[in-house]
Parts: C-alpha cells; structure tokens; sequence
C-alpha cells in the first residue's frame, strides 16, 4: 500500500465519519466511533485493492471508490447495530 492510498484512506474515513456523526451521536455512542469505523473500513477497501491487483503503484479510480463504500458500508453497520438508550 502506498503512502498516497493510505492517506486517501484515511482522508475518505474521516469525511465519512463527520458526515454520519449527527445521526450516530443521537443514539448515545461515542464520539470517535464513525470516525474509527470508516477510517477502518477504508484503509481495509485499500489492503483488499492491492491484493486484488498488486502490479498497480498509484490510487486508481476503483480503488478510491472500494474506499467510500466501504467507509459507508463499515457506518452503517455500526448504524444498524448502535443501542439507542435515550
């Protein structure tokens, strides 16, 4: 994994958990919790990226779509499996 993917990891990890923050933070859960879950969920869409098709040496468009599915996927199911105790 190049430097320049796990930084798009991570870049793509963030936005999507600020962007899930407001309605996750309604359910009571902490405050790093989106943001870890989709940072996770990226860099893991980045690792399976180069797996797959290792001869590559840049981010490639596939890649950095794999990344916010990922990190939207990884959101919903800490979404989906959050307790709402309010």
């Amino acid at each position: 994994m190049t430097a320049v993917s796990l930084a798009a990891a991570v870049a793509v990890g963030v936005v999507a958990g600020l962007a899930a923050l407001v309605p996750l933070r309604r359910r009571g859960l902490p405050l790093w919790l989106p943001f870890a879950a989709g940072v996770g969920a990226a860099v893991l869409a980045s690792v399976v990226t180069r797996l797959s098709n290792a001869e590559r040496t840049s981010l490639t468009l596939v890649e950095f779509m794999l990344q916010i599915l990922f990190a939207g996927a990884g959101l919903a199911a800490v979404a989906v499996t959050a307790r709402n105790d309010r």
